[in-house]
Protein backbone atom coordinates (compact mmCIF):
# COMPACT_ATOMS: atom_id res chain seq x y z
CA UNK A 1 0.00 0.00 0.00
CA UNK A 2 1.46 3.36 -1.08
CA UNK A 3 1.36 5.97 1.67
CA UNK A 4 0.05 9.49 1.16
CA UNK A 5 3.57 10.87 1.50
CA UNK A 6 4.87 8.39 -1.08
CA UNK A 7 2.08 9.39 -3.46
CA UNK A 8 3.16 13.01 -3.14
CA UNK A 9 6.72 12.13 -4.14
CA UNK A 10 5.51 9.96 -7.03
CA UNK A 11 3.37 12.84 -8.27
CA UNK A 12 6.20 15.35 -7.90
CA UNK A 13 8.49 13.10 -9.93
CA UNK A 14 5.94 12.97 -12.76
CA UNK A 15 6.64 16.67 -13.39
CA UNK A 16 10.23 15.85 -14.32
CA UNK A 17 9.72 12.56 -16.12
CA UNK A 18 10.53 11.70 -19.71
CA UNK A 19 6.89 12.21 -20.76
CA UNK A 20 4.57 15.16 -20.30
CA UNK A 21 2.11 14.78 -17.40
CA UNK A 22 -1.47 14.85 -18.72
CA UNK A 23 -4.21 15.55 -16.17
CA UNK A 24 -7.90 15.33 -17.09
CA UNK A 25 -9.66 17.32 -14.35
CA UNK A 26 -12.54 15.52 -12.62
CA UNK A 27 -15.37 16.69 -10.40
CA UNK A 28 -16.77 13.60 -8.65
CA UNK A 29 -16.05 9.96 -7.93
CA UNK A 30 -17.37 8.52 -11.16
CA UNK A 31 -15.42 10.92 -13.39
CA UNK A 32 -12.34 10.16 -11.28
CA UNK A 33 -12.74 6.41 -11.64
CA UNK A 34 -13.28 6.71 -15.40
CA UNK A 35 -10.07 8.73 -15.74
CA UNK A 36 -8.15 6.32 -13.51
CA UNK A 37 -9.38 3.32 -15.50
CA UNK A 38 -8.24 5.04 -18.71
CA UNK A 39 -4.71 4.65 -17.39
CA UNK A 40 -3.71 8.11 -16.18
CA UNK A 41 -1.05 8.04 -13.44
CA UNK A 42 -2.65 10.84 -11.42
CA UNK A 43 -5.91 12.78 -11.19
CA UNK A 44 -6.67 16.48 -10.77
CA UNK A 45 -9.93 18.07 -9.72
CA UNK A 46 -11.61 21.13 -11.21
CA UNK A 47 -12.92 23.79 -8.83
CA UNK A 48 -15.59 24.86 -11.32
CA UNK A 49 -16.78 21.30 -11.93
CA UNK A 50 -17.01 20.53 -8.21
CA UNK A 51 -18.66 23.85 -7.36
CA UNK A 52 -21.26 23.57 -10.13
CA UNK A 53 -22.09 19.97 -9.22
CA UNK A 54 -22.75 21.09 -5.65
CA UNK A 55 -24.82 24.12 -6.60
CA UNK A 56 -22.31 26.98 -6.36
CA UNK A 57 -20.71 29.37 -8.87
CA UNK A 58 -16.97 29.03 -9.36
CA UNK A 59 -14.67 31.59 -7.76
CA UNK A 60 -14.38 30.62 -4.08
CA UNK A 61 -18.15 30.78 -3.61
CA UNK A 62 -18.25 27.20 -2.35
CA UNK A 63 -17.34 26.83 1.35
CA UNK A 64 -13.88 25.36 1.84
CA UNK A 65 -15.31 22.49 3.89
CA UNK A 66 -17.58 21.40 1.03
CA UNK A 67 -14.77 21.59 -1.52
CA UNK A 68 -12.45 19.57 0.70
CA UNK A 69 -15.17 17.00 1.37
CA UNK A 70 -15.58 16.51 -2.38
CA UNK A 71 -11.81 16.14 -2.76
CA UNK A 72 -11.77 13.58 0.05
CA UNK A 73 -14.46 11.48 -1.67
CA UNK A 74 -12.46 11.52 -4.91
CA UNK A 75 -9.23 10.59 -3.13
CA UNK A 76 -10.92 7.69 -1.33
CA UNK A 77 -12.28 6.11 -4.49
CA UNK A 78 -9.03 6.01 -6.52
CA UNK A 79 -5.57 4.53 -5.98
CA UNK A 80 -3.56 7.09 -7.92
CA UNK A 81 -2.38 10.45 -6.51
CA UNK A 82 -5.01 13.21 -6.43
CA UNK A 83 -4.26 16.92 -6.70
CA UNK A 84 -7.00 19.46 -6.03
CA UNK A 85 -7.88 22.83 -7.50
CA UNK A 86 -8.29 24.89 -4.32
CA UNK A 87 -8.54 28.26 -6.06
CA UNK A 88 -6.75 30.92 -3.93
CA UNK A 89 -6.87 28.89 -0.71
CA UNK A 90 -10.27 29.93 0.67
CA UNK A 91 -9.13 32.81 2.89
CA UNK A 92 -7.38 30.66 5.52
CA UNK A 93 -4.69 28.93 3.50
CA UNK A 94 -3.12 27.17 6.48
CA UNK A 95 -6.45 25.57 7.43
CA UNK A 96 -7.08 24.69 3.79
CA UNK A 97 -3.67 23.02 3.48
CA UNK A 98 -4.32 21.02 6.65
CA UNK A 99 -7.74 20.02 5.31
CA UNK A 100 -6.14 18.93 2.06
CA UNK A 101 -3.75 16.62 3.90
CA UNK A 102 -6.68 15.24 5.90
CA UNK A 103 -8.59 14.60 2.64
CA UNK A 104 -5.95 12.17 1.38
CA UNK A 105 -4.97 14.32 -1.61
CA UNK A 106 -1.31 15.16 -2.18
CA UNK A 107 -1.20 18.40 -4.14
CA UNK A 108 -3.06 21.53 -5.11
CA UNK A 109 -3.43 24.38 -7.56
CA UNK A 110 -3.09 27.74 -5.84
CA UNK A 111 -3.97 30.80 -7.92
CA UNK A 112 -3.01 34.44 -7.49
CA UNK A 113 -6.07 35.84 -9.34
CA UNK A 114 -3.82 38.66 -10.51
CA UNK A 115 -3.39 39.93 -6.95
CA UNK A 116 -0.32 40.87 -4.92
CA UNK A 117 2.46 38.40 -5.83
CA UNK A 118 4.18 38.84 -2.45
CA UNK A 119 1.01 37.78 -0.66
CA UNK A 120 0.65 34.81 -2.96
CA UNK A 121 4.26 33.78 -2.39
CA UNK A 122 3.53 33.89 1.34
CA UNK A 123 0.50 31.62 0.82
CA UNK A 124 2.68 29.15 -1.09
CA UNK A 125 5.26 29.16 1.70
CA UNK A 126 2.48 28.51 4.22
CA UNK A 127 1.21 25.51 2.28
CA UNK A 128 4.75 24.16 2.06
CA UNK A 129 5.24 24.54 5.82
CA UNK A 130 1.88 23.06 6.81
CA UNK A 131 2.28 20.05 4.55
CA UNK A 132 5.73 19.26 5.88
CA UNK A 133 4.59 19.70 9.47
CA UNK A 134 1.81 17.17 8.82
CA UNK A 135 4.11 14.68 7.10
CA UNK A 136 3.01 15.20 3.48
CA UNK A 137 5.23 17.40 1.31
CA UNK A 138 2.37 18.72 -0.81
CA UNK A 139 2.94 19.28 -4.53
CA UNK A 140 2.17 22.93 -5.23
CA UNK A 141 1.13 24.10 -8.69
CA UNK A 142 1.40 27.89 -8.45
CA UNK A 143 -0.91 29.65 -10.87
CA UNK A 144 -0.67 33.20 -12.13
CA UNK A 145 -3.66 34.68 -13.94
CA UNK A 146 -2.23 37.64 -15.84
CA UNK A 147 -2.84 35.96 -19.21
CA UNK A 148 -6.15 34.34 -18.32
CA UNK A 149 -7.61 37.65 -17.10
CA UNK A 150 -5.63 39.79 -19.59
CA UNK A 151 -4.06 41.83 -16.80
CA UNK A 152 -0.88 43.95 -17.11
CA UNK A 153 -1.39 45.74 -20.39
CA UNK A 154 0.52 44.75 -23.52
CA UNK A 155 1.71 41.17 -24.19
CA UNK A 156 5.40 41.94 -23.56
CA UNK A 157 4.66 43.44 -20.16
CA UNK A 158 2.35 40.55 -19.36
CA UNK A 159 5.08 38.03 -20.17
CA UNK A 160 7.70 39.80 -18.06
CA UNK A 161 5.39 40.22 -15.10
CA UNK A 162 4.21 36.61 -15.32
CA UNK A 163 7.82 35.41 -15.29
CA UNK A 164 8.59 37.61 -12.29
CA UNK A 165 5.60 36.19 -10.44
CA UNK A 166 6.52 32.63 -11.40
CA UNK A 167 10.08 33.08 -10.11
CA UNK A 168 8.78 34.47 -6.82
CA UNK A 169 6.46 31.48 -6.45
CA UNK A 170 9.30 29.07 -7.25
CA UNK A 171 11.43 30.72 -4.58
CA UNK A 172 8.53 30.36 -2.12
CA UNK A 173 8.37 26.60 -2.68
CA UNK A 174 6.25 25.85 -5.75
CA UNK A 175 6.87 22.59 -7.63
CA UNK A 176 5.31 23.73 -10.91
CA UNK A 177 4.07 27.02 -12.33
CA UNK A 178 0.77 27.33 -14.18
CA UNK A 179 0.06 30.11 -16.68
CA UNK A 180 -3.48 29.53 -18.02
CA UNK A 181 -4.50 31.61 -21.00
CA UNK A 182 -1.27 31.04 -22.95
CA UNK A 183 -2.01 29.04 -26.10
CA UNK A 184 0.45 30.08 -28.84
CA UNK A 185 3.59 28.03 -29.38
CA UNK A 186 6.01 30.92 -29.32
CA UNK A 187 4.88 32.25 -25.95
CA UNK A 188 4.83 28.76 -24.47
CA UNK A 189 8.38 28.19 -25.75
CA UNK A 190 9.49 31.52 -24.26
CA UNK A 191 8.10 30.56 -20.84
CA UNK A 192 9.84 27.18 -20.95
CA UNK A 193 13.17 28.80 -21.86
CA UNK A 194 12.86 31.72 -19.44
CA UNK A 195 11.82 29.70 -16.39
CA UNK A 196 13.60 26.37 -16.94
CA UNK A 197 11.18 24.91 -14.41
CA UNK A 198 8.14 22.61 -14.73
CA UNK A 199 5.42 24.52 -16.62
CA UNK A 200 1.69 23.67 -16.67
CA UNK A 201 -0.33 24.67 -19.75
CA UNK A 202 -4.13 24.70 -19.91
CA UNK A 203 -5.70 22.83 -22.83
CA UNK A 204 -8.04 25.27 -24.59
CA UNK A 205 -8.98 26.43 -28.06
CA UNK A 206 -5.73 27.04 -29.94
CA UNK A 207 -3.48 25.11 -27.54
CA UNK A 208 -1.02 22.89 -29.44
CA UNK A 209 -1.71 19.13 -29.17
CA UNK A 210 -0.05 17.21 -26.36
CA UNK A 211 2.81 15.74 -28.46
CA UNK A 212 3.77 19.25 -29.59
CA UNK A 213 3.60 20.58 -26.01
CA UNK A 214 6.04 17.86 -25.02
CA UNK A 215 8.38 18.89 -27.83
CA UNK A 216 8.21 22.47 -26.57
CA UNK A 217 9.31 21.32 -23.11
CA UNK A 218 6.02 21.66 -21.24
CA UNK A 219 5.95 19.44 -18.13
CA UNK A 220 2.20 19.29 -17.46
CA UNK A 221 -1.06 19.88 -19.32
CA UNK A 222 -4.46 19.99 -17.68
CA UNK A 223 -7.96 20.57 -19.04
CA UNK A 224 -9.44 22.70 -16.24
CA UNK A 225 -13.23 22.69 -16.37
CA UNK A 226 -13.19 21.49 -19.99
CA UNK A 227 -14.09 17.86 -19.28
CA UNK A 228 -16.95 18.86 -16.97
CA UNK A 229 -18.24 21.45 -19.45
CA UNK A 230 -18.09 18.89 -22.27
CA UNK A 231 -20.18 16.49 -20.16
CA UNK A 232 -22.65 19.28 -19.45
CA UNK A 233 -22.72 20.19 -23.13
CA UNK A 234 -23.67 16.62 -23.98
CA UNK A 235 -26.34 16.68 -21.25
CA UNK A 236 -27.75 19.87 -22.75
CA UNK A 237 -27.91 18.35 -26.25
CA UNK A 238 -29.66 15.24 -24.94
CA UNK A 239 -32.17 17.37 -23.03
CA UNK A 240 -32.91 19.46 -26.11
CA UNK A 241 -33.36 16.36 -28.26
CA UNK A 242 -35.75 14.81 -25.76
CA UNK A 243 -37.70 18.07 -25.54
CA UNK A 244 -37.87 18.98 -29.23
CA UNK A 245 -37.87 15.74 -31.21
CA UNK A 246 -38.74 13.15 -28.58
CA UNK A 247 -35.88 10.91 -29.75
CA UNK A 248 -33.12 9.26 -27.72
CA UNK A 249 -30.40 8.96 -30.35
CA UNK A 250 -27.78 11.22 -28.76
CA UNK A 251 -28.27 9.65 -25.35
CA UNK A 252 -28.07 6.08 -26.65
CA UNK A 253 -25.00 6.79 -28.77
CA UNK A 254 -23.12 8.46 -25.93
CA UNK A 255 -24.09 6.32 -22.95
CA UNK A 256 -21.62 3.90 -21.41
CA UNK A 257 -22.93 0.55 -20.11
CA UNK A 258 -24.80 0.32 -16.81
CA UNK A 259 -21.98 -1.94 -15.65
CA UNK A 260 -20.45 1.31 -14.38
CA UNK A 261 -21.23 -0.22 -10.98
CA UNK A 262 -18.05 -2.27 -11.31
CA UNK A 263 -15.98 0.91 -10.92
CA UNK A 264 -16.98 0.99 -7.26
CA UNK A 265 -16.92 -2.67 -6.35
CA UNK A 266 -14.08 -3.45 -3.98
Amino acid sequence: MTTQSEKAELFRALHRGPEILVLPNVWDCVSARIVEEAGFPAIASTSAGVAHALGYPDGERIPAAEMLAAVARIARCVRVPVTADLEAGYHDVAATAAGLVASGAIGLNLEDAGGDPAQHAARIATVRRVGRDLGVNLVINARTDLYLDRIAGDPASRFDQSCARARAYIDAGADCVFVPGVTDEETIRQFVEALRFPLNVLAAAGTPPIPRLQELGVARVSVGSGLARAAMGLTSRIAQELKTSGSYDTMLQAAIPYSLNRLFEK
